[in-house]
Formats: structure tokens, C-alpha cells, sequence
């Protein structure tokens, strides 16, 4: 037991990535707050709209479509640390600049779509410098565990964050939850400063040219790398759009307050924990037929999620939706990137964001859209038949794949009397 559990937490023994994961818990929560409170936001200014919160979370989103694959450029060539602080810096201060809006009762709808797009701009410069600089905090040997670890707090955040928030928004409104996430940042940038440079994993160059198109073309010229690449932007674009769907399913469906409604958003996060811990026991690189399986996974409870009857039997089945969406992120996840040679590892991991969050904007759009029209069940619904789907489509390619050339497919076997 006692070897399982350090095992678990192997990633912890090294300084660096110990002060960089209690800077991003503290933070990570803040901006869980955030997420729920401008949800809410949303919601009231407009009569619980589905087509604007689809088209704020599409704002928020559309940089990461639109600039992710240059900033992977940034993060592999320039210093991973310093654009990470200047990145959470800048979130800070339009955390700040929307809070005091709200707070002194000015606050648009506009305005939140302003400032959604001002966070999105920055989300895509730090995500995959984030997510390649995990790597260079702890070497390759250990990069599966500190990439489960990272789930796990960035998810033990998320059950606290909404729980948090629910009831903030209840005693001291929207406004004032965002200017605590504001603060949070500071966790972050402090952790980032007392980092040893020193002591981190760095390539033994750094590309004077990152080309996107370079990037691109590593990923293609694998197929090992592409299928996996294909399915996430299927998954991420229609299935993980819970910052949608779960608000509508909230008030529209069970008709929950702001508390009730951080109760669901914990559910999911709950599972996606419990999910990331189990996830820290990887050692090497995942199958392809783990990370097909996952999806399909993820796709059946996401469909049971959005026929639940009951607010209790759709915390549960969101509970499981959560375990499962950690479980293909991660494989996919840890498939593409110990798949990838690391001079292009920050451009990759910009696709990777790309096609799993850059998507948003057109899945919230569409999504939103069919809310509007077909009910708030919707949303969990095509975004679960969609991942099923896909699995099934990639099971086909895989098989495709690795069957030998001119072997014939398997006959039937002789029904038995």
C-alpha cells in the first residue's frame, strides 16, 4: 500500500513541480469560481439564454481555433516559465477589470463577451506552454504521473471551485468571486519565480524557427499520433461542452439555484478526481485501443447523464461522465505527447489544444443552438451519440491499420449446434 501511494505521488518528490502544482491549485480553483460565476453571469443578464451563453463560451474559445498553433511556436521557442507568468498575470487584471464592473452595477452583456475573449486570447498562449512545460519540470521518465497529478488537482480545484462559488454568489454575488479569482493568480505567478531554472528538463536547443506547419506535419506523417488527434477533436468538439450545458441543465431542467448548480458541476469534478489519482499509476505510453475504449466510455454516461429523470440519478451519472472524460483526456494525452520528439512538443501540444478546445466555439454554437430549440438534454445527448460514434469510427481505422497487408478479414466462427 504504502508503495502504491508513492508510486501515486512520485512527481511530488521533485521541488519544481511541487511549487508549480500548489501555484496552479490555489489558481485553477479561482478560475473554477470564475467559470461558474460568469455562467451565472450570463444567465441572469439575458433570462437564462442558451444561444448567449453558447455565444460567450464560443468568444472565450474562438482564440484558441484561432491563435493556439502560433503560440505553440512561442512556447517552443521561447522560455516556457516567464510566458507562463506573463500569461497568468494578464488573466489577473481582467479578472480584476470585470469583477469591479459587476460590482458597480455597469456590467453588459457585452461587456462579459469582451473580457471572454480577452481570457481566451490569453488561454492560448498558456495552455500549451502549460501543458509541454509539465515535461521540463519533471523529464519524460515521470511525465505520465505529473500529467495525472496535474488532472488531479487541477480537478480536486474544480470540485471546490463551483462548490465554492455556488454558495459565494449566493452571499456576496458574482462580482466579488471574481475579484477573488483574480487574486489567485498570484499562487501561480509566485510558484513560477521560485522555480530553479536550473534544475529543469530543457531540450539541449531551441528551434530559432518554430514553424506551425512543422509541427503539423509530424503529427500527420504518424498515423499513431493522428487517430488519436482525430478522435479528441471529435470528443472535445461536441462532448466537452459541460460549461454549456451543465447551467441549462440546472436551471431549465431541475430548476436549481446558484448552490444546486456548483452541486452538479462537483459531481462532474468529483469523478474526473477520482479518475485522475487512478490515472497516476501509468507508467509508459498508453495503448491506442485505451484511448478508443475511453471514448467510447465517455460517450455512453455522457447519453445516460442527459436522460437522468431526476437532479440526484444526474449527479451520479455526471459523476461517472467526469471519471470517464479524465480518463480518455488522459490517454490521449499521454498517446500524443510521449509519442512526440521534443524539439516539436510545445507545437503539438498547441494541436492538441486546438482540436480538443479550440473546437468550443463552433461545438457551443451548436450545441446552444440545438438547447434552444430541442431543451437543455440535448446538448448531453449529441454530444454523447457523437463521442460513441467516433470511437467506433476510429475502431474501424485502427483495425484497418494494423491488420497485415492481404490478409483476409476473420471469417465468422461455426455456430455450434
Amino acid at each position: 500500500m504504502r508503495s502504491t501511494l508513492a508510486g501515486m505521488f512520485q512527481s511530488l518528490t521533485v521541488r519544481n513541480f511541487r511549487l508549480f502544482a500548489a501555484g496552479q491549485l490555489v489558481s485553477v480553483g479561482g478560475t473554477w469560481m470564475m467559470i461558474v460565476a460568469q455562467d451565472w453571469l450570463v444567465l441572469s443578464l439575458t433570462g437564462d439564454s442558451a444561444s448567449a451563453l453558447g455565444v460567450i463560451t464560443a468568444l472565450q474559445f474562438a482564440p484558441l481555433l484561432l491563435f493556439t498553433l502560433h503560440a505553440g511556436g512561442l512556447a517552443d521557442r521561447h522560455d516556457k516559465r516567464r510566458l507562463l507568468m506573463g500569461a497568468n498575470l494578464a488573466s489577473g487584471v481582467l479578472a480584476v477589470l470585470l469583477g469591479a464592473l459587476v460590482l458597480a452595477g455597469g456590467v453588459r452583456l457585452w461587456h462579459v463577451g469582451l473580457f471572454a475573449l480577452g481570457t481566451g486570447l490569453v488561454n492560448a498562449v498558456e495552455i500549451p506552454a502549460r501543458m509541454s512545460f509539465v515535461s521540463e519540470l519533471v523529464g519524460a521518465d515521470l511525465l505520465p504521473n505529473a500529467s495525472a497529478l496535474s488532472a488531479a488537482y487541477f480537478n480536486t480545484a474544480r470540485v471546490l471551485g463551483p462548490a465554492a462559488a455556488g454558495l459565494l454568489i449566493s452571499w456576496f454575488g458574482t462580482g466579488t468571486v471574481m475579484l477573488l479569482n483574480a487574486v489567485s493568480y498570484l499562487a501561480t505567478v509566485a510558484g513560477l519565480w521560485l522555480i530553479r531554472p536550473a534544475e529543469l528538463h530543457r531540450g539541449a536547443r531551441r528551434p530559432r524557427r518554430a514553424r506551425v506547419a512543422d509541427g503539423i506535419r509530424h503529427v500527420v506523417a504518424q498515423p499513431d499520433l493522428l487517430l488519436p488527434m482525430a478522435l479528441v477533436a471529435v470528443v472535445g468538439m461536441l462532448g466537452f461542452n459541460f460549461q454549456l450545458t451543465l447551467p441549462l441543465l440546472a436551471k431549465t431542467v431541475f430548476h436549481a439555484d446558484a448552490a444546486a448548480f456548483g452541486l452538479l458541476t462537483t459531481a462532474l469534478a468529483a469523478g474526473s478526481l477520482g479518475a485522475a489519482f487512478a490515472t497516476t499509476l501509468r507508467r509508459g505510453r498508453p495503448p491506442l485501443g485505451l484511448v478508443i475504449g475511453a471514448a467510447a466510455a465517455f460517450g455512453a454516461v455522457q447519453i445516460l447523464a442527459g436522460l437522468a429523470p431526476t437532479y440526484t440519478t444526474a449527479a451520479v451519472a455526471l459523476f461517472l461522465t467526469g471519471f470517464a472524460s479524465v480518463c480518455f483526456a488522459q490517454a490521449a494525452n499521454h498517446r500524443i505527447q510521449l509519442g512526440t520528439d521534443p524539439a516539436y512538443r510545445g507545437r503539438v501540444m498547441a494541436l492538441y489544444t486546438l482540436v480538443f478546445q479550440g473546437t468550443t466555439p463552433l461545438g457551443a454554437l451548436l450545441v446552444g443552438g440545438l438547447s434552444e430549440t430541442l431543451g437543455a438534454r440535448s446538448g448531453l445527448l449529441v454530444g454523447g451519440a457523437a463521442s460513441v460514434l467516433a470511437a467506433g469510427t476510429a475502431t474501424v481505422f485502427h483495425l484497418r491499420r494494423t491488420r497485415p497487408a492481404g490478409s483476409p478479414a476473420r471469417p465468422p466462427a461455426e455456430v455450434t449446434r
